[in-house]
C-alpha cells in the first residue's frame, strides 16, 4: 500500500496567496457590483517591453523552420544567455562568475523551493521573520523540521530571526547557529535592505561557522541607494558560502513567461564535494526548463533597448510606491519600504490583527493587500501593499484607503 509525505500535513491550512484568493472570491460572488483593486500578489501588470516581444517573435519564426528549430534546452540553459547574464549582472559589477556557475530555471520560486534537495535533512535552517513562505514551507515538506505549534505560529526546529522596526527589518545573528541561511534583500514583504558592510558581516559568519547563504536577490533591479548591493557576490568570501537565486519576473515582467537562475560557485564545497556539480546533477535530471523561446527573450532583457525599457517599468512601479509611501504617511499610516523595492509595510491600526485589517480593507476600500502574519509570527500587526497596479488603481486604493484614517 502506498503512503503519503505526511510532512505535508505539518503546514497549517492553504498557501498563504490561495487564503486571500478565495476571500476575495466569496466576497467579489456576493458584492458582483464593486470595483476591487488589486495591491497584494506581487504580480507586474505592465506589458512585456518592446524589445522582448521582438524578440520573442523572431525566436518563433526560428522555431518553424527545420533549420533554425530547437528542442530540448541544454541542461544548465543556452550559453547566449548565460554569457548575457555572467556579463551584465556580474562582471560589470566587479564579479567573477562564470557561465558554468549559472543555472538558467523556469523561476526563482522553483529554485527556491528546490534547492534544499542538495542538501541533508539534519540541515537547520534560519528564516528570516517575516519573509517570503516558500523558504520554510518547503523545508517542511521535505522533512527538515518539526511540527507546527499554533501557540507560537511556528515550526519546530526553524530559527527564525525577527526582522522589526526596532532593527529596522533587518535580521541579528541568531543565538543558534544555523546550517542553512536564507537572505531575502530587498526584502519580501518589508522592502527592506541592508547596506553592503552587513551583508559582508553575514557572509563572514557563513564562512565562520561552516554555514551556507541562499541568497534571494529578486527584487535588486529596484534598489535605489548607492550602498546596497545589487549581489552578495560584491562581498568578499561570499563564493565559499552563498548560492544567489535571480528572477526575471519583477525587472522585466516575466511573471507569465517564467525565466530565473541560480548562481551556484565552484568554490562552494562540503567535504571536498563542490555544491555547483550536485546542483548540475539535479539539474540534468529534474531540469526546470525554460524553452529557447523564452531564454532568447532574457537575453533581450540586456540589450541596449530592452535595459532601456526596462528601466522605465522599474521607474513606473516606484513611482507608484513612493506615492503610496507617502500618501499614507500623510493620512497617519506608519510606513516603511518602498525605497529599495516595491513594497510597502504598512503597521495595522491599533487593535486590529493583519487579518482583521485584510477583511476591514476588502469590505470598507475594496482594497486588497496580504496580511503580515502570513510572513511569519513577526509579522503579525503588519500589512503589504505592492506597487505592481496601474498608476490609476494605485491613486485610486490611495484615495480609498486614506479616507479610512
Amino acid at each position: 500500500m502506498f503512503e503519503i509525505n505526511k510532512n505535508y500535513l505539518k503546514l497549517p491550512g492553504s498557501y498563504l496567496f490561495s487564503t486571500i484568493a478565495k476571500k476575495v472570491s466569496a466576497y467579489t460572488e456576493q458584492h458582483p457590483e464593486k470595483t476591487i483593486i488589486r495591491l497584494g500578489i506581487g504580480d507586474v501588470t505592465q506589458p512585456l517591453a518592446p524589445a522582448i516581444i521582438e524578440a520573442l517573435h523572431q525566436a518563433v519564426d526560428e522555431m518553424a523552420a527545420a533549420e533554425t528549430f530547437h528542442g530540448y534546452a541544454p541542461d544548465l540553459g543556452y550559453e547566449f544567455l548565460r554569457s548575457a547574464i555572467a556579463r551584465h549582472d556580474y562582471k560589470a559589477r566587479g564579479c567573477d562568475i562564470a557561465i558554468d556557475e549559472i543555472f538558467v530555471s523556469d523561476g526563482a520560486k522553483c529554485d527556491s523551493g528546490n534547492i534544499q534537495e542538495i542538501f541533508s535533512l539534519n540541515n537547520k535552517i534560519a528564516v528570516c521573520d517575516p519573509v517570503y513562505p516558500v523558504y520554510a514551507d518547503t523545508n517542511v515538506m521535505a522533512g527538515r523540521t518539526g511540527d507546527y505549534d499554533a501557540s507560537t505560529e511556528r515550526f519546530e526546529g526553524v530559527i527564525y530571526m525577527a526582522c522589526t522596526e526596532e532593527n529596522d527589518f533587518a535580521p541579528e545573528f541568531p543565538k543558534e547557529t544555523p546550517d542553512i541561511i536564507y537572505l531575502c534583500f530587498p526584502n519580501n514583504p518589508t522592502g527592506a535592505t541592508i547596506k553592503k558592510s552587513e551583508l559582508q558581516k553575514w557572509v563572514d559568519y557563513a564562512n565562520a561557522n561552516g554555514a551556507v547563504i541562499i541568497y534571494d536577490a529578486a527584487y535588486e533591479a529596484y534598489i535605489s541607494e548607492d550602498d546596497v548591493p545589487h549581489t552578495i557576490y560584491e562581498c568578499d568570501g561570499a563564493k565559499t558560502c552563498a548560492i544567489e537565486l535571480k528572477s526575471f519576473s519583477k525587472n522585466a515582467g516575466f511573471t507569465g513567461t517564467r525565466l530565473g537562475y541560480t548562481v551556484i560557485p565552484k568554490e562552494l564545497k562540503q567535504d571536498g564535494v563542490s555544491l555547483n556539480a550536485l546542483w548540475a546533477r539535479r539539474h540534468g535530471t529534474k531540469y526546470n526548463g525554460a524553452p529557447y523561446i523564452i531564454q532568447r527573450a532574457g537575453e533581450a532583457v540586456y540589450s541596449e533597448a530592452g535595459n532601456a525599457q526596462l528601466k522605465e517599468q522599474v521607474a513606473y512601479y516606484m513611482k507608484n510606491a513612493k506615492t503610496i509611501l507617502e500618501g499614507l504617511r500623510e493620512a497617519g499610516y506608519s510606513v516603511s519600504g518602498g525605497v529599495n523595492a516595491p513594497y510597502i509595510w504598512l503597521k495595522t491600526p491599533e487593535g486590529m490583527t493583519s487579518w482583521d485589517f485584510f477583511d476591514y480593507l476588502l469590505e470598507n476600500a475594496n482594497v486588497v493587500g496580504t496580511p503580515g502574519s502570513g510572513f511569519g509570527p513577526h509579522g503579525e500587526g503588519y500589512f503589504r501593499l505592492t506597487a505592481f497596479g496601474s498608476y490609476k488603481n494605485t491613486l485610486a486604493a490611495l484615495e480609498r484607503i486614506k479616507k479610512l484614517a
